[in-house]
């Protein structure tokens, strides 16, 4: 039986989530990859228990995360079962619905009938009666905005989460999302956009000021743009790697070419003069200016846990290095 470390929050940050009560890590444990059915259970187990251990007590899911869809959520179950459930107080779950789950016209989208369902599914594979967050996955333009976050909010009443937040929303669609949650009294909390040196969407959209300026959290995914700001490909593309193997449906070989190649090498100089690796130096200047709440790690092993917290001991930036970083990108 696991039994947490004593010394757990003594180094970790915790950021509050927009104007809510609630507190997130600044490095949170995403379960997208490396915790479905073709992943054993003791890895994933030392991936958790490091992650808690060392603070990480928000941990990251949705109802298809696998393989195969599902499979990380049940899982998640089994070591909350087994180990983790005396911590449940301690933690902070979050799962989404949005993209396709099941077969048929009721799983996919934004409909009501979608949204709870999905929960209902998730909450039995998790063994609980609530998750802290519940998030709308991606917009839906087919299914009315009214009619997906009136699903979050009753939801929320329903006692099935205690906070609702979106994902993959534009800022228009986040204006829209938000004016509806806050004439329900919904309370929508956080924001789960794509983000990284390497894409910055939300600078250029408007999206990441907006939700900082209406006190509305910010978790970042894909902080390190699918593994190309780990210095693993500082020397070419690995025929192991994720490009290289062919393994991801989201990078190919044209993704990383000796344009994108060369600036990442750049930002690695920068990385080695502030006495980090390229992975901790992009972790943290998501974190740089205070606007982002909480950023998503993934590991495949529990090494990649510490070296990635390792990202905290040094969060701010220098002028001089912001805009020769600004220069590279």
């Amino acid at each position: 039986m696991y039994v947490a470390d004593e010394k757990r929050y003594e180094s970790m940050i915790y950021n509050r989530c927009g104007k809510s009560g609630l507190k997130l890590p600044a490095l949170s444990l995403g379960m997208w990859h490396n915790f479905g059915s073709v992943n054993e259970m003791e890895n994933m187990k030392r991936i958790l228990f490091t992650a808690f251990d060392h603070g990480i007590t928000h941990f990251d899911l949705a109802n298809n995360y696998g393989p195969v869809y599902g499979s990380a959520e049940e899982n998640m179950g089994r070591i909350l079962k087994s180990d983790l459930m005396p911590y449940r107080n301690e933690m902070i779950i979050s799962s989404k619905a949005g993209y396709d789950m099941w077969k048929g016209p009721y799983g996919d989208g934004g409909s009501k009938k979608y949204l709870i369902a999905s929960l209902d599914q998730s909450l039995k594979k998790l063994g609980l009666d609530y998750v802290d967050i519940f998030y709308h996955h991606r917009p839906d333009p087919n299914t009315p905005l009214e009619e997906t976050m009136g699903a979050l909010d009753q939801i929320v009443r329903q006692g099935k989460a205690l906070y609702v937040g979106i994902s993959n929303y534009k800022k228009e669609q986040t204006q829209k999302a938000y004016e509806i949650l806050k004439k329900q009294g919904t309370p929508f909390i956080i924001h789960q956009p794509r983000y990284s040196m390497l894409d910055r969407w939300i600078e250029e959209d408007g999206l990441k000021d907006y939700l900082y300026e209406n006190g509305i959290g910010c978790i970042a995914f894909s902080p390190l743009a699918q593994g190309i700001l780990t210095g693993k490909y500082l020397n070419g593309i690995p025929e192991d790697s994720r490009i290289g193997g062919g393994k991801s449906p989201y990078l190919h070989k044209e993704n990383l070419d000796e344009c994108r190649l060369e600036k990442v090498r750049k930002l690695n100089e920068i990385a080695g003069q502030r006495g980090q690796s390229l992975t901790q130096m992009a972790l943290a200047w998501i974190l740089r200016d205070g606007k982002v709440t909480s950023v998503l790690i993934g590991a495949s092993r529990p090494e990649q846990i510490l070296e990635n917290i390792k990202a905290l001991d040094n969060v701010n930036f220098s002028r001089e290095e912001l805009d020769r970083i600004n220069g590279i990108l």
